[in-house]
């Protein structure tokens, strides 16, 4: 389906200078962000108490946190769980507090409010743990890295993993750099989000790679910067219809989806957005740089044989 026609080929390629200028400073403004402030890490991974309360009708999740900050504890994590009834509390640690402290604390600043609340469960997530999970998190990025370059490689040429990997962690790196700036709360949540783009993004650069090689094969006399934006251009209807419902979802999630899924999707939401770009400015450009040529991707024609001036 192409709702939206375009009777030329968008020169894209002309503006690879000045998207690699765009590309290369976010890049290292988000790597000095994340060097210089670092994450905010979640309970996840840095440990704290979990808490589970109950109440006998709709909980206030705003005076739960406005009685959590009252507390101290203005970062602690507050969401419903199950049911509008039950409520999820992650509190991170406090240096000369116990887990039953805390809970305790907790739950009389809460009795406060709505003397019925009652205290399901607590429990401890040790920063063990935490560094288990981080670690088993940046495994999980970097198998699905290199899965992305295998698969592109066997598909298609090793050129085009390099470029689509580059495409991909340029995506990453600038999920990471927003968070670490603004200081978000860094969760597993965050990190399936983040997972998710690199999915994602992978896929539109399989489209427009897939494009590429087609026109390798009908437009025999085209330069590469021709076959590369008649590429893009033919994908850009897609492009627009895919990402722009899939960002209305997003974005319905962010706006409410409430504290659960926030992070979550203003992690997908920057993804997109920057997958969209990187997919068109970062990978194509690289493909260029690292110089593919029709012979990469198209076997060269088998000449006759000839015996004494006879074809064979």
């Amino acid at each position: 389906m192409e709702i939206f026609r375009f009777n030329r080929d968008i020169p894209f390629m002309r503006w690879r200078r000045i998207g690699a200028v765009i590309s290369v400073t976010t890049f290292i403004m988000a790597v000095f962000f994340i060097y210089t402030k670092g994450l905010n890490l979640g309970v996840d991974f840095t440990g704290g108490t979990v808490l589970e309360v109950g109440y006998h009708q709709a909980a206030d999740l705003s005076k739960i946190r406005t009685a959590l900050a009252d507390l101290g504890m203005p970062d602690a994590s507050v969401q419903n769980f199950g049911t509008s009834r039950e409520v999820l509390i992650r509190l991170p640690v406090k240096p000369g507090l116990s887990s039953a402290q805390l809970s305790e604390a907790v739950l009389t600043a809460l009795k406060q409010e709505d003397s019925t609340v009652e205290m399901r469960r607590v429990e401890f997530v040790g920063p063990q743990v935490g560094q288990e999970l981080l670690e088993n998190g940046a495994l999980a990025l970097l198998f699905v890295s290199l899965g992305i370059v295998a698969y592109l490689a066997v598909r298609f040429e090793w050129k085009f993993g390099v470029a689509g990997i580059i495409a991909n962690l340029h995506d990453v790196v600038i999920i990471l750099g927003f968070f670490a700036y603004f200081q978000w709360e860094f969760s597993l949540t965050v990190l399936a989000a983040i997972l998710a783009i690199l999915g994602y993004s992978v896929n539109e650069s399989v489209v427009i790679f897939d494009r590429i090689r087609e026109n390798f094969r009908k437009l025999r006399r085209a330069s590469l910067v021709q076959v590369i934006d008649n590429a893009i251009t033919r994908t850009m209807s897609r492009t627009i219809i895919t990402h722009g419902s899939t960002q209305m979802v997003v974005i319905s999630m962010l706006l409410f989806g409430g504290e659960v899924l926030y992070y979550f999707s203003l992690a997908l939401t920057i993804g997109i957005l920057f997958g969209i770009y990187s997919s068109i400015m970062v990978g194509s450009s690289m493909i260029m740089l690292l110089g593919v040529k029709r012979e990469d991707l198209l076997q060269p024609e088998k000449k006759p044989l000839e015996n004494d001036g006879a074809v064979v």
